[in-house]
């Protein structure tokens, strides 16, 4: 497996537990968590056989690829816990500018990806889906909010006959290691979670999200569970909701729903 840590997770008292294989990581974590661990602890695998995303969805995960999730028992309310995804989210792409930045260098002539980040926890690699995340939360037995947030990455394979087309590291040209990339994004989420600072540091959190923005200032639909919301993804606002300007100029923020952009936002609205 090789995972490790590296020296700015180490200097947070981060600790580390590695898996040959796992059903998820994120189930592990919760397990942990009502047993009283309080973190800040990883666990990951590059062999995942039960993963699952948000909405309970299947999180197909063969060997190879990455899962790791992070546990922390904070005392935050869950309104300011629910805006780590987005440190999540900054954090991972991140780390995949720099595991990119090095394959590229391993390899003279691999062209430059921009990874973007979809609302709400999706990242996106020439707009296939790369990677999800997964924010999950509930009162701690000892006090405090125990938070998990899990992230599965497509190093060596991608999904087929998905909801949305996905891609993986591997078929980008991008050829690095599950721990690899996990040592890179173990750095980064220390970086950004230290920038988040118990959602008093959401202001920049949501300003550096923004500029990685996938579909920003574009066409937009998002399906919720009774109805669907059309127009232009305006921006994300101080609480991490979506807002949809409608063609009546109504400003409609979104909490969650299935979002699509460009010319699937027709499909979306259908």
């Amino acid at each position: 497996m090789g995972f490790a840590l590296g020296p700015l997770a180490l200097s947070a008292h981060t600790r580390l537990e590695a898996f040959e294989s796992i059903g998820s990581t994120n189930a592990e974590a919760v397990s942990r968590a009502r047993a009283g661990e309080r973190g800040p602890l990883w666990f990951v695998t590059d062999r995942q056989t039960s993963g699952r995303g948000r909405r309970d969805r299947a999180w197909q995960s063969p060997p190879g690829n990455l899962a790791a999730s992070i546990l922390e028992v904070m005392d935050v309310a869950p309104a300011a816990a629910a805006t780590l995804g987005f440190a999540a989210g900054v954090a991972l792409e991140g780390a995949l500018q720099a595991v990119s930045v090095e394959a590229r260098m391993r390899a003279a002539g691999l062209d430059a990806i921009r990874f973007a980040l979809k609302w709400p926890n999706d990242l996106l690699a020439g707009g296939r889906k790369l990677s999800g995340i997964l924010l999950e939360a509930e009162p701690a037995a000892s006090g405090g909010l125990a938070v998990v947030v899990g992230i599965g990455v497509n190093v060596v394979a991608a999904p087929e006959a998905t909801m949305f087309p996905a891609t993986s590291l591997h078929g980008l040209g991008i050829h690095v290691g599950a721990a690899e990339l996990f040592t890179a994004l173990a750095e980064e989420w220390a970086r950004l979670k230290a920038l988040w600072d118990n959602g008093r540091g959401f202001a920049l959190i949501r300003k550096l999200w923004l500029e990685r923005a996938s579909g920003l200032g574009g066409e937009v639909s998002v399906r919720l569970a009774e109805a669907t919301v059309s127009g232009v993804f305006e921006t994300i606002d101080d609480a991490g909701c979506l807002v949809v300007r409608t063609a009546s100029g109504e400003r409609v923020p979104v909490s969650a729903g299935d979002v699509y952009f460009g010319a699937a936002a027709s499909v979306g609205a259908a």
